[in-house]
């Protein structure tokens, strides 16, 4: 086989392993996100211990809701009763669809904001905002601080 065959055919080489190992590189915001996501499908398929590993150990629930009187107030929720109470759902019940509008990152930080609904059994129930911070620990993103919005209105 002449030089200049055999120099195309290890030039086609690199070209192709250079475009497969580029497709399958993550990024670090891929990997955020996957880091988010894995959360949801721990919510639809009712998984206690995929649930409970997406979470930091000293991480902190929060939602923004209002009072009968119309305050707004933030409630706390221990991880723990997240997972016990999503965990003992049937597999598909708490369904939250999200949709991924920033991601920031800085070294071992994200902060992720995603919009959602979220349906159980298969109505919808409501909608509003996430906000979550990660952070990196061990090679891994875990959630180390939740908090979100509610509303039943205006969710388009």
């Amino acid at each position: 086989m002449p030089k200049i065959e055999i120099m195309k055919y290890f030039l086609i080489l690199i070209i192709v392993f250079g475009n497969f190992f580029s497709l399958n590189a993550q990024t670090t915001e891929d990997s955020v996100k996957s880091a988010v996501n894995f959360l949801f499908k721990g919510m639809i398929t009712a998984d206690p211990q995929l649930l409970r590993s997406c979470f930091a150990d000293s991480a902190i629930l929060q939602t923004i809701v209002t009072n009968n009187e119309g305050q707004t107030m933030v409630r706390n929720e221990a991880v723990q009763g997240f997972v016990d109470f999503v965990s003992s759902q049937k597999k598909g019940a708490a369904d939250e669809r999200i949709e991924f509008e920033m991601i920031k990152i800085d070294g071992p930080l994200a902060s992720v904001w995603t919009p959602y609904k979220f349906y159980f059994e298969g109505k919808f129930r409501h909608c509003g905002v996430n906000s979550f911070q990660l952070v990196r620990i061990n090679g891994h993103w875990k959630i180390q601080y939740l908090i979100d919005t509610r509303r039943r209105n205006g969710c388009e």
